[in-house]
């Protein structure tokens, strides 16, 4: 099976079936997900109200609701475009002849942690809203939801993977993923704490391949 890459990746957000948006509908969306973006950076997630969102884009709490249920459904919706960016960089580079296995976990370690400002802001929009979900029954389900859609598309990459590179998981392959990620969210979170102890991929470089080493082994 072919190795989704970036011309293959459909946002985890989008339903079989749902109707197509017009393009001027869709530059209004993108448009209040950028403002909103740009705003949560500023003020946090709990700080950054509609108002704000809507004064950013210059539009009207209108167009706000005729795009977005709520907030949680508009950072819902950045952090799915995030998540399959990244998947699909991923994918891009998994697709690439001749990778070796140590050359791709380094890839995907450049890639998680490039770009560091922009990955700082997203860490922390996600870990404020992943309190938000704890606390909010409503929001826990629609995060879980969504966690669980990008999962299913990052459990298909991984079984290609494993299967390009002759390895058979020892392990489910959503347990792996879902280790893999909090290596990397780890990782990522402890350099934003103590920069200087912790180098941006160190410890993703130090646990990734320990990981990857007890969760397969050879194929047959």
């Amino acid at each position: 099976m072919p190795i989704a890459t970036s011309r293959d990746v459909t946002p985890a957000t989008a339903r079989p079936g749902a109707p197509r948006r017009t393009a001027r509908r869709e530059a209004t969306r993108q448009r209040l997900l950028t403002a909103a973006a740009d705003v949560f950076a500023e003020r946090g997630f709990h700080g950054a109200s509609v108002e704000d969102i809507c004064e950013r884009a210059e539009f009207t709490r209108g167009a706000f609701y005729s795009n977005f249920g709520s907030r949680d459904e508009l950072v819902l919706e950045l952090y799915a475009q995030h998540a399959t960016r990244l998947q699909a960089a991923v994918g891009d580079l998994a697709a690439q002849p001749g990778l070796t296995l140590d050359e791709l976990l380094e890839g995907v370690i450049r890639v998680w942690t490039g770009q560091p400002e922009e990955r700082r802001r997203w860490h922390l929009l996600i870990s404020e809203f992943a309190l938000h979900a704890l606390r909010d029954p409503a929001a826990r389900t629609a995060y879980a939801d969504l966690q669980r859609a990008l999962r299913r598309d990052l459990v298909a990459l991984v079984d290609q993977i494993a299967s390009a590179h002759g390895l058979t998981l020892t392990l489910p392959t959503e347990d792996t993923v879902r280790m893999i990620t909090i290596v990397l969210q780890g990782g990522l979170g402890q350099h934003l704490l103590e920069p200087r102890a912790v180098p941006a991929g160190t410890l993703e470089r130090e646990f990734l391949p320990l990981l990857i080493a007890a969760a397969t082994r050879p194929g047959r």
